[in-house]
């Protein structure tokens, strides 16, 4: 007697804390839907109510932080040191951001090792974006819900809203659920949260102030490299949100609005190719090809090498691939149906060959592969010369056409398609089925519906084919 397998179980989740249970793990198959439906949204912001829809903290903090800078801009003098510095931690803070709250955190795309967590926590920090743990929520539900009414910077609303307006004014509508339980369980994210005030005036402003005072310009590292600084580094990051999703092309799929563009990259640290990064949000890099600007990839690459971080992921090519390809035969379709095709074989008239010969008395008729033309408009254009064509009036020039005369180019092939006029019965002789197809038309786009069904299957099962 076989022996008979145990029933399978299937896996469960294991008991945790409440802080650190999936946010998303009871929610109903119909969310979106469900959601938009039954959660009213707040009235539109109008001048009326405008002052009790803004977000004071955040409005300050984006129109003090520039005020400040602006100030320093006309009262102290910039010297080179603290302009390098300036730049150096715009670069520091911003792959904070990039490298840290980002690909680290958002969407765990590298294990990173505990000093590198801390120093991208601190340096994240300085960029005054808020916590590890409130950013990455908030980017989690941008990527699940993008441009439906549960994206928290739908781009649909516009440029300046995806791009300040979202935080500038209170949210309409609650962020939809994003699960961060795996953040609640790092002891780093743990740590930058508890202190995140102290962090953010400490690396903001305190530390670039120290730095630049070893060379005696205090101010001018409290001015550039700290206000100055962090305004840049904010519209860096914000243009993630907004020209990412306006400016640029979309290689790998165009079902929702992010794109990708060289300028966005050169403005927000690499960040630019974002089509490709909604399409595979889990690898680590963000431009896949070498001459890419994309310095949060080399950063995080070179922290690899020397122990730093590890497991890098990257999307299989072969899939990132079927993505370019789509786009490719998608772009070509629409130039397919754009252009203007011969008649299709089964709107023509099937004409016998004692018909053909006695139409071509009354007009200029060629058989070519079976197929009838008319070459009248073409007889004084032909660079053989009209009297080629005349030679064959009424009769198969099939030989001649396909290099018995002369080897005709596949565009002469096409031009003469598109002369057809019937088709003679009977067709063309064997072994010309090939030359009968335009060179135009021997590869074609398809949609799906056009070809037969994708679940239709000649193989036979016995429903447990696929269990095994």
């Amino acid at each position: 007697m076989s022996s008979v397998a145990p029933p399978a179980t299937h896996p469960t989740v294991p008991k945790v804390s409440k802080d650190e249970e999936p946010a998303d793990l009871h929610i109903p198959d119909n969310y979106v839907e469900f959601t938009v439906k039954n959660s009213k949204a707040k009235p539109p912001v109008t001048w009326s109510n405008l002052l009790s829809e803004l977000n004071y903290l955040s409005l300050t903090i984006l129109t003090v932080t520039p005020s400040i800078a602006i100030y320093g801009l006309y009262t102290t003098r910039l010297r080179w040191e603290t302009a390098v510095w300036s730049v150096l931690y715009y670069f520091i803070t911003g792959l904070g951001i990039t490298a840290g709250y980002h690909r680290l955190w958002a969407h765990r795309s590298y294990n990173a090792s505990k000093p590198l967590q801390y120093f991208l926590a601190m340096a994240g920090a300085g960029a005054v974006e808020g916590s590890i743990k409130w950013w990455s929520r908030g980017h989690r539900a941008h990527h699940r819900y993008t441009d439906t009414e549960l994206d928290p910077y739908n781009a649909h609303y516009g440029f300046w809203w995806a791009h300040v307006g979202w935080m500038i004014i209170k949210p309409r509508r609650k962020p939809g659920v994003a699960d961060v339980s795996d953040l609640s369980r790092s002891e780093v994210v743990k740590w930058q949260h508890r202190w995140y005030i102290y962090l953010i005036v400490g690396m903001g402003f305190l530390f670039p102030t120290l730095v630049a005072s070893l060379w005696g310009d205090a101010r001018g590292g409290f001015f550039f490299a700290g206000a100055a600084r962090l305004c840049f580094v904010h519209h860096s990051t914000f243009c993630v949100n907004s020209l990412a999703h306006w400016l640029g092309e979309t290689p790998f799929d165009d079902k929702h609005t992010p794109r990708d563009h060289f300028i966005t990259a050169l403005v927000t640290i690499g960040e630019g190719y974002h089509n490709f990064h909604h399409q595979f949000p889990m690898d680590y890099r963000n431009a896949i090809k070498w001459f890419q600007y994309d310095p949060t990839k080399w950063f995080i690459w070179a922290c690899s090498t020397v122990g730093l971080a590890s497991h890098l992921k990257s999307f299989p090519d072969n899939e990132v691939k079927k993505g370019q390809l789509t786009m490719q035969l998608k772009r070509l379709r629409e130039t397919q149906d754009s252009i203007e095709w011969p008649s299709d074989p089964v709107d023509l008239p099937v004409i016998s060959w004692q018909a053909f010969q006695e139409q071509a008395t009354k007009r200029p008729l060629v058989l070519i592969a079976g197929y009838i033309h008319d070459v009248a408009a073409f007889l004084d254009e032909h660079p053989g010369g009209r009297h080629l064509l005349i030679k064959y009036i009424g009769k198969d020039a099939t030989m001649a056409f396909f290099g018995g005369v002369y080897d005709h180019s596949n565009a002469a092939h096409n031009l003469l398609s598109m002369m057809r006029v019937g088709i003679l019965h009977g067709g063309a002789p064997h072994g010309l089925e090939e030359k009968a197809i335009p060179p135009s038309q021997r590869l074609r786009v398809a949609r799906h519906s056009e070809l037969s069904s994708p679940y239709s299957s000649t193989a036979n099962s016995d429903g447990e084919g696929m269990l095994g």
